[in-house]
């Protein structure tokens, strides 16, 4: 797609939001009760850390809007690093940034993903999406299954993203 025919900015940010809130809700899965994830963290809802404690609690149609606020900003923190992405793109970013953190997409000397969506080769950075699939557990970095399977998703939905575009 020519950039004379992209949606607005906040169009695209909200399309690619939903589409990242579509991914994270499957792979989060919901719990209206704190817990450890599997690195240790305390979260709640669907995949929430910021300022959770052990004990805390939520709704569901808090946990909805948590994760959509969330979202809304790691889809904003992509866009600010990398404007102008496809919204596919942007929303499978988004979703990987709001798991691991904005430099998957954004530090440059971090990450091959962001080198490559710096350069433009988006279905490049798209292929980088699997290898963001491991965290700490007790101090060794191990493959999750759940985050192989979300990365996959992240990176068809990115891909789908960048034949749209083209």
């Amino acid at each position: 797609m020519t950039a004379e025919r992209r949606p607005p900015r906040a169009r695209r940010i909200a399309a690619a939001t939903a589409v990242a809130v579509g991914i994270a809700i499957p792979a989060e899965g919901l719990r209206t009760v704190a817990y450890r994830d599997p690195v240790g963290i305390p979260t709640i809802c669907f995949g929430s850390t910021r300022g959770v404690q052990m004990g805390d609690r939520a709704t569901v149609e808090q946990c909805h809007q948590l994760l959509t606020a969330e979202m809304r900003e790691a889809v904003e923190a992509v866009d600010r690093c990398r404007p102008g992405l496809p919204t596919g793109v942007l929303a499978a970013f988004g979703d990987a940034a709001y798991n691991v953190g904005e430099h998957i997409a954004c530090d440059s000397r971090r990450s091959t993903a962001a080198r490559l969506l710096d350069a433009g080769e988006l279905e490049q950075a798209c292929r980088q999406l699997p290898r963001w699939n491991r965290a700490r557990v007790v101090g060794v970095l191990v493959e999750l299954p759940g985050l192989t399977k979300r990365r996959a998703e992240n990176m068809r939905v990115c891909l789908d993203g960048v034949r749209e575009a083209s």
